[in-house]
């Protein structure tokens, strides 16, 4: 029993998330963590980067409209919505995976295949 605390209360630490609410809404900071968590671990693992994945990301509760700011790292919520948070968290924790100096090797080596293919047209000719 325990250790299960201890486990617990060690992955929490691991969540980099600063929840605000304009109203009164309340949340529960334990399963804020574990979906934050999940969501990270399930990036990290789809598309198999070894470094550990945490960005630090706001929760707006609250909010005029469900929405994701990706300047400000900004998950906004009309209310708690697990899945929508997820879903918020895999598109932050991906901009955070997807560097630009990784986005620009990706970039350059796409147009190099395209250079690399000749249409099959274009050789009879």
């Amino acid at each position: 029993m325990l250790v299960v605390a201890c486990a617990s209360a060690s992955c929490a630490q691991e969540a980099v998330v600063n929840v605000s609410s304009k109203g009164k809404q309340k949340w529960s900071a334990s399963e804020v963590d574990k979906v934050y968590l999940s969501a990270c671990t399930a990036v990290q693992r789809e598309f198999g980067d070894s470094a550990v994945l945490r960005p630090p990301i706001a929760l707006v509760l609250d909010a005029d409209l469900n929405a994701v700011d990706r300047d400000k790292k900004t998950i906004l919520l009309e209310r708690w919505d697990r899945t929508l948070f997820a879903q918020g968290v895999v598109i932050l924790a991906f901009d955070d995976l997807l560097t630009p100096q990784r986005r620009r090797t990706i970039t350059n080596r796409a147009v190099s295949w395209a250079q690399a293919t000749v249409d099959v047209a274009e050789i009879n000719k």
